[in-house]
């Protein structure tokens, strides 16, 4: 059976003093954890709000699915995954929801909540005409990945977290002749900078989005850089 498009948010379960560590100071630990789980919820949301589109969560560790499944719209497929490093993630999570039958598969960041809607609906669109679509990062890596067949070969022999992985997995697209198309750049927050950013981002932005960072930064005024 052949299906539309699955957005996959790749999400891990927020944990004291292993999530958003970067963060700290001048956050404290459980503030990070805190901060992340916001992103996290404000991110399904915006997955929730893309019309036609069946949304996913690829989760780390595969022991909270029952996290998951609370704080998720029903209806979200929920998938335990594994692995080395995020390219195995990103392998095992677009893999199998190619071999579940969706025509395309678009794998999303947890951190960066604030990406215009209209990117990942780009991002649909692209991929209709190309391979491989791409989401750059400002720092140099990716903020989403979409592709319409099995590729593990993009997410091998990539050094992540590093700023060459936008450069290296489009060296690896080229050399495995997949046209790639581009969004828009966005950000990831995963600096104290990167969260002042973004907290002077939601006095731009409609009150309805982003509800969850929004009331983060009302209980903690300091950390949004007030």
């Amino acid at each position: 059976m052949e299906r539309s498009t699955v957005l996959v948010v790749m999400a891990k379960q927020p944990r004291v003093g292993f999530t958003k560590t970067r963060l700290c100071p001048p956050f404290e630990l459980p503030q990070a954890a805190e901060f992340y789980e916001a992103l996290l919820l404000d991110t399904f949301s915006l997955g929730s709000s893309l019309p036609g589109i069946q949304l996913a969560a690829a989760i780390t560790p595969a022991l909270a699915s029952d996290y998951f499944e609370r704080i998720t719209a029903p209806g979200t497929l929920i998938l335990p995954i594994e692995g080395a490093d995020i390219g195995e993630c990103l392998a095992q999570a677009t893999g199998h929801f190619l071999a579940a039958g969706y025509h395309q598969v678009i794998a999303l960041n947890a951190d960066g909540p604030s990406l215009p809607r209209n990117y990942l609906l780009q991002a649909v669109k692209l991929l209709d005409e190309n391979d491989v679509v791409l989401g750059p990062g400002e720092d140099g890596g990716y903020y989403l990945v979409g592709i319409k067949k099995a590729q593990p070969e993009i997410f091998q022999q990539i050094r992540w977290s590093t700023n060459q992985v936008l450069s290296q997995t489009l060296a690896r697209t080229e050399a495995l002749n997949l046209v790639t198309a581009l969004t828009p750049p966005w950000y990831d927050v995963d600096t104290a900078l990167e969260a002042i950013r973004l907290a002077t981002e939601l006095t731009h932005l409609p009150p309805e989005r982003l509800t969850h960072t929004r009331r983060f930064f009302e209980a903690y005024p300091g950390l949004g850089g007030k």
